[in-house]
């Protein structure tokens, strides 16, 4: 048929260079790239929910594959495997898998966590003070593990002084509203639902991320084959984020309604989710690259991490942190 097709056309372009139409044939032909992204369902991932659904992505030679999972500490092995090319995981992830001599690169910030991830605890516990002897449950080797790490370093106690219970983000709302767990390290939605429990007078928040801006940070990863291999659709990862979030600032309501899809909420609690956020505009993703000891920096907030990491034996070393991400893409954007 093909063949059939191609003598048709060259008979109907008198005059035209018969390799002028099989090379134009050809190009038409071929299929945009494909990448597979695995992610988990996060607010802060929005802008790459948007651009998939509105297909943003074919704007820069690309088709994109959103691969959920539930737990994102199944993104790395994943990528290892070759089942997706790509994944978006937090910072403190990549500290640790970098350390652990694993080749995992940052190309780009996504968001930091202003708010969305959060200690909720029984509403007679005033303070990170009182926490001492209690029952904590949150998902070790996790952002809630480090988000409580670094609130009890900053109140003088670590996690002897606590009684660590293991449990999944999701798996606390019930704990909680059973009375068996007085405290919980989660994210949201999982922090407005135990807020929300009894008419809002159970549970509060102790401690959240807007306390430690830019130390949970989420970011796009590959390894450094799938750099060197394929930047130019990396790149165009890259470009579509953009496109979704420039969508979400021009029709907040139409961008709302595709998150809160994704996220198995209404619009409107999307929205009240996105409230515990900050998706980093393309001026500002810069920072994240400088060396700088503020913890918008991955060489300050990297410290930090790496150190609780290290103090709690859940690293051997502390990387360089000039290894755990590629700045190359980010400059061409910004230049």
């Amino acid at each position: 048929m093909t063949a059939i097709l191609f003598r048709i056309v060259c008979k109907s372009f008198t005059g035209v260079s018969l390799a002028a139409i099989a090379f134009t044939m050809s190009l038409s032909a071929q299929a945009a790239e494909t990448m597979k992204i695995g992610t988990v369902v996060w607010v802060g991932y929005g802008p790459f929910y948007v651009a998939d659904e509105l297909g943003l992505y074919k704007d820069y030679g690309i088709e994109v594959e959103l691969q959920f999972f539930n737990d994102p500490a199944l993104i790395p092995p994943a990528m290892a495997g070759g089942a997706v090319d790509g994944g978006m995981l937090t910072y403190d992830q990549i500290v640790g898998t970098v350390a652990k001599g694993l080749n995992l690169k940052v190309v780009m910030p996504i968001d930091f966590s202003d708010g969305g991830d959060a200690i909720v605890a029984d509403v007679s516990i005033k303070s990170v003070k009182d926490f001492q002897d209690k029952k904590i449950g949150f998902n070790p080797l996790s952002p809630s593990d480090f988000l409580l790490a670094y609130a009890l370093q900053s109140n003088g106690m670590d996690e002897e002084d606590i009684q660590v219970i293991n449990m999944t983000p999701e798996a606390i709302p019930g704990a909680m509203a059973s009375g068996s767990l007085p405290i919980g390290v989660t994210y949201e939605p999982n922090v407005s639902r135990i807020i929300g429990m009894g008419d809002g007078k159970l549970f509060h928040v102790v401690y959240s991320s807007k306390e430690a801006p830019g130390l949970i940070t989420d970011v796009l990863v590959f390894n450094e084959g799938m750099i060197s291999e394929h930047r130019e659709a990396i790149s165009g990862i890259i470009q579509g984020y953009l496109a979704g979030l420039a969508y979400m600032k021009d029709y907040p309501k139409e961008s709302a309604a595709i998150i809160g899809k994704v996220l198995g909420v209404s619009a409107n609690e999307a929205i009240t989710q996105m409230e515990g956020i900050y998706n980093i505009p393309l001026e500002e993703m810069p920072k994240n690259f400088q060396k700088s000891d503020s913890t918008l920096s991955f060489y300050g907030s990297g410290a930090i991490i790496a150190g609780l990491l290290k103090k709690n034996d859940q690293i051997p070393v502390v990387p360089d942190f000039a290894d755990t991400f590629d700045a190359s893409f980010i400059e061409s954007l910004t230049k």
